[in-house]
C-alpha cells in the first residue's frame, strides 16, 4: 500500500521521497529514474555550471522534474536561474544562503519553492519568503551543511515552528536517511516526506565514478568527516558556518586543520585533485557522502531503490503499530 502524505498530494506523486539535487550525481538519468518510479526528481543545478546544466537538461525528456541550486552561487547568474525556472517548473530548491536572494523570482513564476534549512531561524526565514516546502537537514547529511543540529531533534522542532506560523507549509526530513526505516521514522517525527541524497548517490544512474561508488559502499558511517579542504583547494567561498561532509581519505588527513597552509599552494594541489577525479583516485579526490553510507550495501537502479524504500517504510510502520498494540496489551495485563 502506498504511503499518502501531504507531500504526495501536493506534487501528485506516489511516494513521499524527493531526490536531493546533488551535482554531479543528480543528472538527467537519475532525476528521471526517480520520477519514473513515483517520487520527485530534482536535477542538480549545483553551483550553476552552464555547460553541465545545458548538457544534462538536453537529455531530459520528462515534463515533471524540478531543479535545485546552491543559492549564493547561482545568484551570480540570474539568466541561468531564469532558464532553469522555465525549463523545470515542477519545483525549485534553494540551499545554503538567504533564499530571499532568489525566492521572489520563484514565487512570481508560480513555481513551488523548496528551501533547505539548518537552523530554526533559517526555517522561519524560509516561511517569510514564501517557501512551500522546507527541508530540515541535520548535520548527518553528506555534502555541505552545518554542524548546528542533528536530524532527530531538528525535524520535529521545525515541524512545530512551521505548524504555528504556516500550517500549509510542508516539511521534509534530510540527513542520515537511507532506507525505509528512515522514511518511517521521519513521518513519525511529523515530516511530510524525506529528501534523500547519499543513498541515491550510490545508484547505477548517478553520475559518479564507479571507483568512488565502490569505495563508499565498503565504508561505514564512522568514516565521514566535516571539512572545508576541498572548498579551499577549489577556491569556493562558502558562507561562514558551512562545511562539507565527505568520506575520509589521505588528502583530508593531510590538510584538515591546515587549511591556511593549503591555500598557499592551492594551484598545485588543485591540479592533483582534478587529475585524481579523472583517474578514479579517491584517496586524493573527494567522495561526498553522509553518515548513512554505512546503510548502503549495494548500487541498485534508482527506480528499484525508490520502491524498496517505500516498501520497507510501509513494513516498518506496520511493525510499529503492532509493537504499540502489544505494548498496550501488556500494560493492560500488568494493570489487571
Amino acid at each position: 500500500m502506498a504511503i499518502r502524505t501531504r507531500l504526495t498530494e501536493y506534487f501528485g506523486i506516489e511516494h513521499p521521497i524527493v531526490l536531493a539535487p546533488m551535482t554531479p550525481a543528480a543528472g538527467a538519468a537519475l532525476a528521471s529514474a526517480v520520477a519514473d518510479a513515483g517520487a520527485l526528481g530534482l536535477l542538480g543545478g549545483g553551483y550553476g555550471d552552464r555547460s553541465w546544466f545545458a548538457e544534462e537538461s538536453a537529455k531530459v525528456t520528462r515534463q515533471d522534474l524540478g531543479c535545485g541550486f546552491i543559492t549564493w552561487s547561482v545568484a551570480r547568474d540570474p539568466d541561468l536561474f531564469q532558464e532553469a525556472l522555465e525549463r523545470f517548473p515542477r519545483a525549485m530548491m534553494l540551499s545554503f544562503a538567504d533564499p530571499a536572494l532568489l525566492a521572489k523570482r520563484v514565487t512570481d513564476a508560480g513555481v513551488p519553492l523548496i528551501c533547505q534549512v539548518h537552523t530554526l531561524d533559517q526555517a522561519l526565514r524560509a516561511m517569510d519568503v514564501g517557501a512551500n516546502v522546507i527541508v530540515a537537514q541535520g548535520t548527518e547529511a553528506g555534502g555541505h551543511g552545518m554542524t548546528a543540529r542533528s536530524t532527530m531533534s531538528f525535524v520535529p522542532g521545525v515541524v512545530d515552528a512551521v505548524s504555528k506560523r504556516a500550517g500549509d507549509v510542508l516539511v521534509l526530513a534530510a540527513g542520515g536517511i537511507a532506507d525505509g526505516r528512515g522514511l518511517a521514522a521521519s513521518l513519525m517525527l511529523g515530516a511530510d516526506g524525506v529528501l534523500v541524497g547519499t543513498r541515491f548517490w550510490a545508484t547505477e544512474e548517478a553520475l559518479i565514478h564507479p571507483a568512488a561508488k565502490a569505495k563508499a559502499v565498503a565504508a561505514s558511517g564512522d568514516e565521514t568527516v566535516r571539512t572545508s579542504v576541498y572548498d579551499v583547494v577549489r577556491r569556493r567561498e562558502w558562507p561562514v558556518g558551512y562545511t562539507g561532509r565527505l568520506l575520509k581519505n589521505e588528502f583530508i588527513g593531510r590538510w584538515h586543520d591546515r587549511e591556511a597552509e593549503l591555500a598557499l599552494i592551492q594551484q598545485d594541489e588543485l591540479r592533483k585533485v582534478e587529475a585524481a577525479s579523472k583517474s578514479g583516485d579517491y584517496e586524493t579526490a573527494n567522495v561526498t557522502v553522509g553518515e548513512s553510507i554505512g546503510l548502503v550495501p549495494d548500487i541498485p537502479r534508482a527506480g528499484d531503490l525508490v520502491r524498496r524504500i517505500a516498501a520497507q517504510a510501509t513494513a516498518s510502520l506496520a511493525l510499529g503499530r503492532q509493537n504499540l498494540f502489544m505494548g498496550e496489551a501488556a500494560a493492560v495485563m500488568t494493570a489487571t
